[in-house]
């Protein structure tokens, strides 16, 4: 009988960034987020933070406590392909192509095991938040393993166009899907995100959209109403 890790009922570690790796044949790191005054016998919903190109996962985890410092247990994850340094220093990184796929599939799930072992995490409010390609990522994964998720968030990202992952019916219709797009973002032009918000709902998938006046670049409104719909998608349950 396998030994399950229950550590989380009495562990209460404190609030902040902890770095971790899952073990893979090459293995990889896991940032987390823990929340303010974390309460271990609270299932908490967890989410996994996917970085655009060229980031990395400590980068794209300063979202964290943006969003709230309370609400959520967060991770970040690194694309395998590495791109060179970035303008900051830090190592830079992109999701790959197909022949990736099998290997950030992997990483995600045991990335997720992980966490739910160590942390309390609410089973059925998993949220995959990908930021430009990282979105392109969540979506793929995410129309991939709807079973396994709450929702996916696209925060100035589009769904795959090569080999479009569609769909997955019923399963997929279980998904909630939250866009946040800049109405002047030239590197994915409003309308491929609403390309994607039609196509979604049209599916039958629980979509919102919601448009900022900003570019490429993340507006403090998308994090509020963000924060918000997923407060919703509990509440609601």
């Amino acid at each position: 009988m396998a030994y399950l890790d229950l550590s989380w009922k009495t562990f209460r570690p404190t609030e902040g960034f902890y770095t971790s790796e899952v073990r893979t044949p090459r293995p990889q790191p896991v940032r987390t987020f823990l929340p303010t005054g974390y309460e271990p016998r609270y299932p908490y919903p967890l989410l996994v933070f996917l970085h655009g190109h060229g980031g990395n996962e400590e980068q794209i985890l300063r979202l964290a406590p943006r969003l709230s410092r309370r609400n959520y247990i967060s991770i970040g994850l690194r694309g395998p392909v590495n791109i060179g340094l970035r303008r900051d220093g830090a190592i830079g990184y992109s999701w790959g192509n197909e022949e990736h796929w099998e290997v950030i599939e992997d990483y995600l799930l045991r990335a997720v095991q992980q966490t739910r072992l160590n942390y309390h995490v609410h089973s059925e409010r998993i949220y995959l938040a990908g930021f430009a390609e990282g979105a392109t990522m969540a979506y793929r994964l995410g129309l991939t393993f709807p079973e396994k998720l709450g929702g996916v968030i696209s925060l100035n990202g589009h769904m795959p166009r090569e080999r479009r992952p569609l769909l997955r019916l019923p399963e997929t219709r279980s998904l909630s899907v939250f866009i946040g797009h800049g109405i002047a973002n030239s590197v994915v032009p409003l309308s491929m995100a609403r390309q994607d918000y039609r196509l979604l709902y049209s599916a039958g998938l629980g979509v919102e959209m919601h448009t900022y006046l900003t570019t490429h670049k993340l507006h403090a409104d998308m994090l509020r109403d963000l924060n918000r719909w997923i407060i919703a998608r509990c509440t609601d349950e």
